[in-house]
């Protein structure tokens, strides 16, 4: 989520030539209608007199034509783009959670499965931002859920709860000691005769 991409000086160049975009990302499942998709996140933040940036990932967005005002592209570096945005409309998977709170903005989580309701509770309970089910959006749901996020409280609370988070590569190596550490105690407890038991 940190790696740099082939978008990357693209998407610089774009961010840096007008306001502070939202970021739209939804995560390795292909969305169903992404001409509906586009169309409403470019209609929402008209409204709202916002920019859109959209990363396609796992859907197909080839087909649609681009605007000014709404740039749709494959991939992108979380740890450069997160911190250049207002916001950030996500699926709520634990990475782009944690890095959109790393990048100190407010989150809109828009989940549909798996772990991502716990990630959009977390967000809510902390207050950095909003979440609702995916399947649910409308266009006028969205607008309300960006209008929630883009308050000033919104920011600041993000800005304070990304200060106080650790980075990226600490993160990774602290789990990962945790993990070997939790083991290693495991092994130790274990009865003598389990101990000492192969397998196969």
């Amino acid at each position: 989520m940190a790696l740099p991409t082939s978008t990357d000086a693209e998407v610089a160049s774009w961010i840096a030539a007008g306001t502070p975009p939202i970021y739209f990302g939804f995560g390795s499942l292909p969305v169903e209608s992404p001409d509906e998709l586009i169309a409403m996140i470019g209609s929402a933040c008209r409204q709202l007199g916002v920019r859109a940036l959209v990363c396609s990932a796992a859907t197909d967005f080839k087909a649609i034509p681009q605007s000014d005002d709404v740039k749709v592209v494959g991939t992108v570096n979380f740890a450069t783009v997160f911190p250049a945005c207002r916001a950030v409309v996500h699926h709520g998977g634990s990475g782009t959670t944690a890095a959109a709170m790393r990048a100190g903005v407010p989150s809109l989580i828009l989940w549909s499965t798996a772990d991502q309701p716990v990630w959009a509770a977390q967000v809510k309970q902390l207050k950095v931002g909003s979440a609702r089910r995916f399947s649910a959006t409308t266009r006028e749901s969205l607008v309300s859920g960006l209008r929630r996020i883009l308050a000033p409280e919104y920011a600041t609370r993000a800005t304070e709860v990304g200060a106080r988070m650790i980075d990226a590569t600490t993160s990774v190596t602290s789990t990962a000691d945790l993990l070997e550490d939790a083991v290693r105690r495991g092994v130790q407890r274990q009865p003598k005769n389990l101990r000492n038991h192969r397998i196969g």
